[in-house]
């Protein structure tokens, strides 16, 4: 039964993906950025399942049932958080500009030095997000039908391609309808179920009431705010939410998107959290030994859709930044030629795939690397993008300086930590007496910190540019190039 119902789950994301897919047209802008027609529940959806991802649900069950409500919450959280505060601040003019990839606006912004760079640190980031999710797709499949964890992933993997080769974010949009249904109605199910069985409860000083875990550092404090700020700022530099946003049919529909994809987030998302403090019990193994068979169905459904739907988009924006803002590949559309950025962006999905599977054997951790993807994000290129969007003084070499500073600072702050929000640094830890597992959190905030500092002194020594980066545009034809 539960093989039969993660089959449909995957099947009607298969063909739903391959039927819209006929609408690319041999066109890289409909690939990309879905023609810039999509309409407000489409791109609402789309931005959900960005959000509401296996580590937001998976991840979030497995570290609630470990350390308590907010250590789980603080995923769906700081998503919400992200998507509240991109369309308060930053999803109409982003709209308006015409961009295709996020990094378009560090060139308009910075220069091709800073383009370059950032494209870099978002490519790396985003694998490591895409990682994540094939880790709970690899768990899932191991443990419920009977595949290997490496077999797993690389059955999600077959799939996500599939139908994003042929669709884009054509696809991609339409799957999250799918998506969004599924788990939903998956959420939903498992709280009322867990209500009435286990009833909604927690054992002291795990629960949603007891706040010691946001203000007591030795019950978790200071990595739970590390983490609901790392997704809350740093995600607002991530190129699958940004490439929805400029995918919108006007400015309007991109910011009320993001506020129903806000509110979407918390309510599907913090249900999960709730479930694994009242059970106690991480979401695999509650499925696994405890639910209604029906039930289990349904949300291994719902977690694999969400790990198909998250996949696909980062898949495919981090292989558009590759062959758009490294390779500097454009667009041509003319009738009869083949347009290279579709051809390009096609093949560049087949390395960012091979990384994030490779990623995903060495550090088989769900919720962790969907933190770190997005602290990353924060310490390098979170600071350079809001005050450069609203402050003119800003400039390339403040920029470059707080990219540079930010990810010096928080390397080596991540290599001296033996923890990497409550899980073991398994990735990169230099053995050391400098840093415990108690200082786990602080780096955030401090390469954060760094980053700002480095900013705002060198782009007060240094030129202002002409205007801030709100104001910009890209410039006519440009990444729609004609031939001929």
């Amino acid at each position: 039964m539960i093989i039969l119902g993660v089959t449909l789950a995957i099947v009607s994301m298969v063909v739903v993906g391959l039927l819209v897919a006929r609408r690319v047209a041999g066109d890289s802008r409909n690939f990309l950025v879905a023609g810039r027609t999509l309409a407000l529940p489409v791109v609402a959806a789309t931005l959900m399942g960005q959000a509401v991802d296996t580590n937001a649900t998976l991840g979030a069950t497995d570290l609630a049932a470990g350390l308590g409500f907010w250590a789980g919450a603080g995923l769906p959280l700081g998503l919400a958080l992200c998507l509240l505060l991109t369309g308060l601040f930053f999803a109409r003019p982003m709209n308006r500009m015409g961009l295709t990839t996020l990094p378009d606006y560090f060139r308009l912004r910075f220069g091709r030095a800073v383009e370059f760079a950032a494209a870099l640190l978002m490519i790396t980031a985003f694998m490591i997000l895409v990682a994540g999710n094939l880790v709970a797709g690899g768990f899932l499949f191991e443990r419920f039908l009977g595949t290997s964890y490496t077999g797993g992933i690389l059955i999600i993997v077959a799939v996500v391609l599939i139908y994003t080769l042929a669709g884009g974010l054509l696809s991609d949009a339409y799957t999250s309808i799918v998506q969004m249904l599924i788990t939903g109605i998956a959420a939903f199910g498992l709280l009322f179920w867990v209500a009435a069985t286990f009833g909604l409860s927690a054992p002291p000083g795990m629960g949603p009431l007891d706040l010691g875990q946001l203000s007591d550092p030795a019950q978790g404090a200071v990595v739970n705010w590390a983490t609901l700020v790392a997704l809350g700022i740093g995600d607002i530099v991530a190129i699958d939410f940004m490439q929805r946003i400029f995918a919108a049919r006007s400015p309007g529909v991109a910011r009320r998107a993001c506020f129903i994809a806000a509110a979407g987030t918390t309510v599907i998302g913090v249900p999960f959290a709730l479930v694994a403090v009242s059970t106690g019990q991480g979401l695999l193994a509650l499925l696994d030994e405890s639910a209604p068979a029906a039930l289990s169905v349904l949300v291994l459904a719902g977690i694999v859709s969400a790990s198909l739907s998250t996949a696909d988009g980062a898949i495919l924006g981090t292989a558009a930044v590759a062959v758009r803002n490294v390779g500097s590949t454009r667009r041509v559309h003319q009738p009869g030629r083949a347009d290279p950025l579709l051809r390009a962006t096609r093949w560049a999905m087949l390395p960012v795939v091979g990384g994030a599977v490779l990623l995903a054997l060495r550090v088989p951790q769900t919720g962790v690397l969907l933190t770190l993807a997005f602290d990353l994000m924060l310490a390098c290129l979170a600071v350079p993008f809001v005050l450069g969007f609203y402050w003119r003084r800003g400039s390339s070499p403040a920029a470059m300086a707080a990219l540079t500073v930010g990810l010096v600072v928080r390397l080596v702050l991540f290599a001296i930590t033996p923890t990497m929000y409550g899980a073991p640094n398994t990735l990169l830890y230099l053995p050391n007496t400098l840093a415990g597992a108690s200082f786990d959190g602080w780096p955030t905030f401090i390469a954060l910190g760094a980053s700002l500092v480095v900013y705002v002194v060198v782009a007060l020594v240094t030129a202002p540019a002409a205007a801030p980066g709100r104001e910009l545009r890209m410039p006519a034809e440009e990444g729609a190039v004609r031939a001929g």
